[in-house]
């Protein structure tokens, strides 16, 4: 049999099950999917015209009631349905209730499905298959590995005879304005994949509820309330498939012994529709209609998600990867910001430490004999000589940096060389780096079996990247970083960084490669390329170019200007930025940025930025400061106005506290505390914390599993 008779076959037994349901032959259901298949048919064959589709149609069903009337033999129609759903929506309930006898027992206090399980039935001559799974958990951190490890068992158990309908179920009167299963759904997605949602039709059980009041105090209408949580689960759904075109039908189920029935002694609702006729007729539409598509081939035309050639980056992303600072590239020199606050300080603050007085350093069991001022001040006093001592080292280090940048303009290379090992310096070997700052961790105390990175005399610098959402440095590290610059000619300098980064589903590359023109005084000038993944086999190119200028109040001012240009599938944006940073003293520092980034088709995007830091007093030796920021960007007329907060310091001797937070006018935002301790005692008590947070977390969710099994 051709594919055009094969589907004539399908519509012959599409308009015979219905008679057998009890539907009108003008069904307005059926009449749109024999639609959609002859037009299907006709455009494969190239006709498609209103003449013949109406003929086509007039012989099936004429064809279909004389062979009904005629006595037929028995259709061979079947259907295999998946039930998925959380625990205690009704999904063995609802199996019972098509198939007519208890298959499955269930019970309000107790899920009533443990295992996968397979029961089947005949139904006005149809054969119904049930695939009937244990229930999902509400969504949760903590219920997220139950989940999938059920969808995995459901996923291996369909290889071996794929389901022709999934049902998804719902209970209606646990759907409202606040109704969050994007996890839950997203997860679905993740383990099955988007072509689930094809076949998938939205069950919502308990449809006989008692309606919620509106706001004028009286009942929501019974139709305007379904299709409101209908709305609901599809924008979930579209959330989960990243694909908003996708529509599934909905199906209303109640189950209690004491639902109405009407004259024939059937099932009805509200609305008087009877709902295990309906169930039935749409169940086997959808599987004519997949059969059809199975047919004509039209299945693998047709994907979920985002369109591909739509895909373009975003305006204000983009415009705030502009926005954001970048120091000039160097080669071996200190940052100029940390220059300027060391050379500013006194000779008397340099010659400081060497006029101390020298200190006695205590044994453990000296130290345990003081009182606790004693130890107090004696721990102040350790601080303050370290404090002093690395300024001290930090100064040298620039002393002979810029002796040697100044040595480079009158003496050749050799004068250099005989310079160099005259000062009874060795040649630099590789180093390793210290310990970066890695996510807690049972490992002993001892670094030295870790391998972070190396310091080489060529100036490469390798690193691993570091997840800052991992919880120990095993399963911390996702990807390894590359850098290096050199000095091309006199103050003209080349630098590279790559970052590669792969997990199970993506790989990302993101490169970043400058050449600066650096002079001891007077603008600056820098020129790059970025390159960074987004996503497949996509990328997307920056080219950068800025300047930066001394010429207001000299080094208390220092103001930057940039232009970009990016490319992405052959698309083009152009950005500006102007930047200014004033500094006040050696601690406080403002800095002030706006910008414009324009794409295709006229869209503009507009932001900008203020911030103001003040640093602690022994900065650059110690790192505490507090930043407060606030950032404006604008785009489409809709504008999203930023507050930015951020600090790091100590909070006792052996504790440091950081915190950062942010919150935008749409009432969105987050804020991220993190702690680090050398002290037992914290530790012990953040262990408990956290013990204590999760069996109260577990309690709350098997308290919502009873209440929703009851």
């Amino acid at each position: 049999m051709t594919p055009l008779s094969k589907i004539d076959d399908l519509q012959v037994k599409l308009l015979r099950l219905l008679l057998r349901l009890g539907h009108s032959r003008d069904n307005l259901l059926v009449g749109k999917v024999l639609y959609r298949m002859n037009l299907a048919a006709l455009l494969q064959e190239g006709e498609a015209d209103s003449k013949t589709l109406k003929l086509r149609h007039d012989r099936v069903r004429s064809l279909a009631a004389a062979e009904e009337a005629a006595g037929s033999p028995d259709l061979d129609f079947s259907i295999r349905i998946l039930l998925l759903g959380k625990t205690g929506v009704g999904k063995s309930a609802t199996a019972n209730s098509i198939l007519g006898q208890m298959k499955t027992a269930t019970s309000a206090f107790r899920p009533a499905t443990d295992c996968i399980r397979e029961v089947s039935g005949t139904v006005n001559g149809i054969k119904v298959s049930f695939i009937d799974t244990p229930g999902f958990l509400p969504s949760s951190a903590s219920t997220m590995g139950r989940n999938r490890k059920i969808m995995l068992k459901v996923k291996k158990y369909l290889r071996r005879s794929p389901p022709d309908i999934v049902l998804f179920f719902e209970r209606l009167d646990h759907i409202n304005a606040n109704y969050n299963e994007n996890t839950l759904l997203k997860l679905m997605t993740e383990v099955f994949g988007n072509a689930i949602w094809f076949n998938t039709i939205l069950v919502m059980t308990h449809a006989s509820c008692s309606l919620p009041e509106g706001p004028n105090g009286y009942q929501v209408m019974y139709e305007s309330y379904v299709s409101q949580c209908s709305e609901l689960i599809q924008q979930s759904i579209h959330q989960a498939v990243a694909d908003s075109r996708l529509e599934n039908p909905v199906l209303l189920v109640e189950n209690h012994p004491l639902c109405k029935r009407n004259s024939m002694g059937q099932k009805i609702l509200p609305n008087g529709q009877a709902w295990i006729s309906q169930f039935l007729l749409l169940c086997v539409c959808t599987k004519v209609l997949n059969d059809a598509n199975r047919l004509l081939e039209f299945r693998e035309s047709i994907l979920l998600g985002p369109p591909s050639a739509s895909r373009q980056p975003s305006l204000p992303h983009l415009l705030s990867s502009i926005l954001r600072h970048r120091s000039m590239l160097s080669s071996g020199e200190p940052d100029e910001e940390v220059s300027e606050i060391l050379i500013s300080e006194s000779e008397e603050e340099e010659e400081e430490y060497d006029q101390l007085p020298s200190i006695r350093i205590l044994t453990k069991s000296q130290f345990e004999k003081m009182t606790e001022s004693q130890k107090q001040d004696y721990l102040d006093e350790l601080d303050y000589r370290e404090t002093l001592y690395l300024k001290k080292q930090l100064k040298e280090e620039l002393r002979k940096q810029r002796e040697q940048m100044l040595s480079k303009v009158d003496d050749t290379i050799s004068t250099l060389e005989d310079n160099y090992e005259s000062s009874g310096q060795a040649s630099m070997e590789p180093v390793a780096l210290p310990d970066m700052a890695v996510p807690p961790s049972f490992d002993s105390d001892c670094p030295v079996h870790r391998y972070r990175g190396l310091v080489r005399s060529d100036q490469i610098l390798l690193r691993p990247v570091h997840d800052p959402h991992g919880w120990d440095q095993d399963v911390g590290f996702d990807g390894i970083n590359v850098e290096t610059s050199t000095e091309i000619k006199r103050n003209l300098i080349g630098s590279v960084m790559g970052q590669l980064s792969k997990d199970k589903n993506d790989f990302s590359v993101h490169s970043e490669c400058g050449v600066a023109y650096r002079a001891l005084s007077g603008p600056s000038y820098s020129v790059g390329l970025d390159v960074q993944s987004a996503g497949g086999k996509d990328l997307i190119c920056t080219v950068r170019s800025g300047a930066k200028l001394r010429n207001f109040l000299k080094k208390h001012n220092v103001a930057n200007c940039g232009v970009s240009l990016t490319s992405f599938k052959n698309k083009y944006y152009l950005g500006a930025k102007i930047e200014d940073q004033v500094y006040v003293g050696k601690r406080l520092k403002f800095v002030a940025n706006a910008g414009r980034l324009g794409g295709p088709a006229g869209k503009v995007a507009y932001g900008g930025g203020l911030e103001a830091t003040l640093r602690g007093r022994d900065y650059p030796v110690r790192t505490d400061h507090m930043s407060l920021g606030m950032t404006v960007l604008s785009f489409d007329r809709d504008t999203v106005i930023s507050g930015n907060l951020e600090s790091e310091f100590c909070l006792t001797r052996d504790t440091r506290l950081s915190i950062s937070g942010n919150l935008n006018n749409r009432n969105l935002g987050q804020i991220c505390i993190r702690t680090s301790s050398s002290e037992h005692m914290e530790i012990a008590l953040i262990a408990l914390v956290s013990i204590l947070r999760g069996l109260f977390c577990r309690k709350a969710h098997m308290s919502d599993i009873v209440n929703s099994d009851q």
